[in-house]
């Protein structure tokens, strides 16, 4: 990420590709339940930008009366792994392995959409005073990390702009996250790290995927 905080415009994936991640999420579900394994990938399908190393987080709603309800997030915040192979390993653990919830059963599958998140490199946020974090924090863009000692706490973009947090609300629940306080975020040595993503998400069932522009909360 650059000092004027944007990706840089090469790293963005296309709809294409982020179709391509968002079916490769649900099918290797599919085939767990099945027992069958992970999918088998054809090499000529995956794209320079699917083959990097790549930070991403696999979420699955569940639709409840035309709403939708978390039904299992995991993630890799840092760039460890290809991009199509972080997507299925995360896959699999929101499905199975998010202690929140129980697995995902076969029943459940055409009750739910999912979503991926790519993410950028994080970048350390510079300041004086942390009284200075909410007029740096941008709600609808930012993504944030929060460490302190043993402590850490991720929460993705999308999160404040669904629950219509302003920028001081998204670092109480940062912190809450992280296991701190609500004022956690003003810990003397605390680290707030921000990122960015692409957010491409089913939008029924097994239906068309799109790539979701969040609006900022701030004013």
């Amino acid at each position: 990420m650059n000092s004027g905080n944007t990706i840089d415009k090469s790293k963005y994936l296309s709809l294409e590709e982020g179709k391509y991640l968002v079916k490769l999420a649900r099918k290797t579900v599919e085939l767990r339940l099945e027992n069958k394994g992970f999918p088998s990938i054809d090499p000529s399908s995956l794209t320079p930008r699917l083959k990097e190393d790549r930070g991403v987080f696999t979420t699955i709603y569940k639709l409840v009366n035309g709403k939708k309800e978390l039904r299992g997030c995991i993630g890799y915040p840092l760039p460890i792994k290809p991009l199509y192979k972080a997507v299925m390993e995360t896959a699999i653990e929101s499905a199975f392995n998010d202690p929140r919830f129980p697995p995902i059963r076969q029943e459940e599958m055409k009750l739910v959409v999912f979503e991926v998140s790519v993410l950028t490199p994080l970048e350390k946020i510079e300041y004086k005073s942390p009284l200075e974090l909410p007029k740096l924090v941008k709600v609808g863009r930012d993504g944030l990390v929060l460490k302190y000692g043993p402590y850490s706490g991720l929460l993705l973009p999308q999160v404040p702009v669904e629950y219509g947090w302003d920028a001081e609300e998204y670092l109480i629940h940062l912190s809450m996250k992280a296991g701190l306080p609500p004022d956690g975020y003003l810990y003397k040595g605390v680290e707030i790290y921000r990122f960015e993503a692409q957010i491409f998400s089913e939008e029924s069932p097994k239906g068309e995927v799109v790539e979701e522009k969040l609006a900022s909360c701030d004013v």
